[in-house]
């Protein structure tokens, strides 16, 4: 039988959780700061208090808009050839972070500030990777000027994969640009909307509100129907009730709230009910994404999505060590078998360390690797008439024959391949051969693989056509100001964060 869910919460947990959720919609309300999005809930019977700007949602509307979300969904690379479907009963495998600082060995610290070749290297190995099918801007580029970074990195991204591609809802003139380009990439918005390419990610921030910055760049990703994910970042005793059970109420708030909003911006549009939420480290204060209460919460969520009919999103494969050691292993592992085990139907952040804000691209060939071992544990145990293989017990007991052994039986070369994970960059051999191929550790051994995949790489070839209307398009962005930006998206005050990068726009 296949290897069976872990779930946290019993059937009465999750109603509890549910009905205290319509309470804080209904009763409290979650902050809106676009008037536009505001004016939207309230012509659908919200309550607006237009002195703290918190919306209070109709029961009825939550319930009927939650019918809306599809249940699945597929995601296409650019020219369409690769795709993989997202749903409530399959897992899927992806990255996530916005590092902006990569592992280099070569320098004292360790680490060095990301640039466009990171990214460019980044994407092309997950393009190789077997079981990581989406890459996302996890290499923030720190050599690309911020206003624009957006539009480079989707040109890279079309020169240099076949998969699909995630960016975060950073206002409604980004995110419209990622549009504009996927369609020149893709032929036609119409084709972009039929198969979408992206990933969108809206972070709420706890406790109970979307950001302005974040709200518009959702009305876009839904109009245009691409999978976005809604996933607070809430920190246990911070930003959220250090009980988990309350966490995880107020972040399924947060997620219904989000989720509401995008529905009525399209009907249908395409979501995942998502988390990246975890505790705060009361000894130091900073989260703790790699401790165990991450799974946990990420376990719970699974089962609300799933008690919501939607597809889940969670991270896995994470860790809060600084560097490639013993914790960076045992926290990455543990989190991915976790959201795995859980049910999560994507599970991001391979690749990534120190809390998802470092990449090591040797990290994402072992997370591939480790997603294999993931797989099989999920797969179980297959009992049968030819697994049990009462047959060949007893060929091989009764044998008398010196050296007789199962190695050279037919059963074994049929059934090898399924029933045993063969590893490529785990070491089992003996010591003494293992000493003859240099003594190298798996770190070594997955640089060694990185190297090769990028000295064999074959990029996609991109139409002159598309090429010249691409360059022409990220010249305009490049010409916008930061005071253009915060005109189009209506923020004043306040200040708009990006990994790296908090600018105070109250005096611009």
């Amino acid at each position: 039988m296949k290897f069976k869910r872990i779930e946290v919460l019993s059937s009465d947990e999750i109603e509890a959780i549910h009905s205290s959720t319509l309470t804080i919609l209904t009763k409290i309300g979650i902050k809106i700061d676009s008037p536009s999005a505001r004016t939207l809930l309230k012509e659908y019977g919200a309550l607006i208090d237009n002195n703290t700007l918190f919306v209070r949602l109709p029961e009825s509307l939550i319930k009927e808009k939650l019918k809306e979300v599809p249940d699945s969904f597929k995601l296409h690379g650019p020219d369409g050839k690769f795709n993989f479907e997202v749903n409530t009963n399959s897992t899927q495998f992806a990255t996530i972070g916005t590092p902006v600082k990569i592992y280099d060995p070569s320098k004292k610290s360790g680490v060095r500030k990301t640039v466009l070749a990171d990214t460019i290297k980044q994407i092309r190995i997950v393009d190789s990777l077997k079981n990581i099918n989406c890459s996302h801007v996890d290499v923030w580029p720190n050599d690309v000027n911020y206003l624009s970074l957006h539009g480079h990195c989707i040109y890279q991204w079309v020169h240099n994969t076949r998969k699909p591609y995630g960016l975060g809802c950073l206002g409604r003139v980004a995110s419209q640009d990622m549009m504009n380009m996927a369609s020149i990439i893709v032929g036609s918005e119409e084709e972009l909307i039929k198969n979408p390419r992206f990933v969108g990610f809206m972070n709420p921030t706890s406790p109970l509100y979307l950001p302005q910055l974040m709200t518009n760049g959702l009305e876009i990703f839904a109009k245009c129907k691409q999978p976005t994910i809604i996933a607070p970042e809430a920190l246990a005793g911070a930003t959220a009730p250090v009980t988990l059970a309350g966490l995880i109420t107020q972040i399924n708030a947060e997620i219904i709230g989000g989720i509401i909003l995008a529905q009525l911006y399209n009907s249908g549009a395409p979501v995942f009910f998502g988390t990246v939420s975890t505790i705060t480290d009361m000894k130091s204060g900073n989260a703790a994404l790699g401790s165990i209460e991450t799974g946990l919460i990420t376990t719970a969520i699974a089962q609300m999505a799933r008690y919501y009919n939607i597809p889940s999103r969670g991270p896995g494969g994470i860790t809060d060590s600084k560097v490639l050691d013993v914790q960076c292993g045992f926290e990455r592992l543990q989190t991915l078998l976790i959201a795995a085990q859980a049910g999560i139907n994507y599970i991001t952040c391979a690749g990534t360390l120190e809390e998802t804000l470092v990449e090591a691209l040797e990290l994402l060939v072992i997370d591939d690797e480790l997603v294999d071992i993931v797989k099989r544990l999920l797969k179980g145990v297959n009992v049968n008439e030819d697994t049990l293989g009462l047959d060949v017990i007893e060929k091989v007991a009764l044998n008398p024959k010196k050296g007789v052994n199962f190695l050279g039986e037919a059963h074994t070369r049929k059934f090898m391949r399924d029933e045993l994970f063969i590893p490529s960059l785990i070491d089992r051999n003996r010591r003494s051969t293992w000493r003859k191929k240099g003594s190298m550790d798996i770190i070594t051994r997955a640089g060694m693989k990185v190297e090769q995949i990028l000295k064999s790489f074959n990029p996609p070839q991109v139409d002159n056509d598309i090429e010249s209307k691409l360059l022409e398009y990220i010249k305009e962005v490049e010409a916008r100001t930061l005071d253009y930006y915060r005109k189009a998206e209506g923020i004043s005050t306040g200040t708009v964060s990006l990994p790296g990068t908090e600018i105070d726009v109250k005096d611009i």
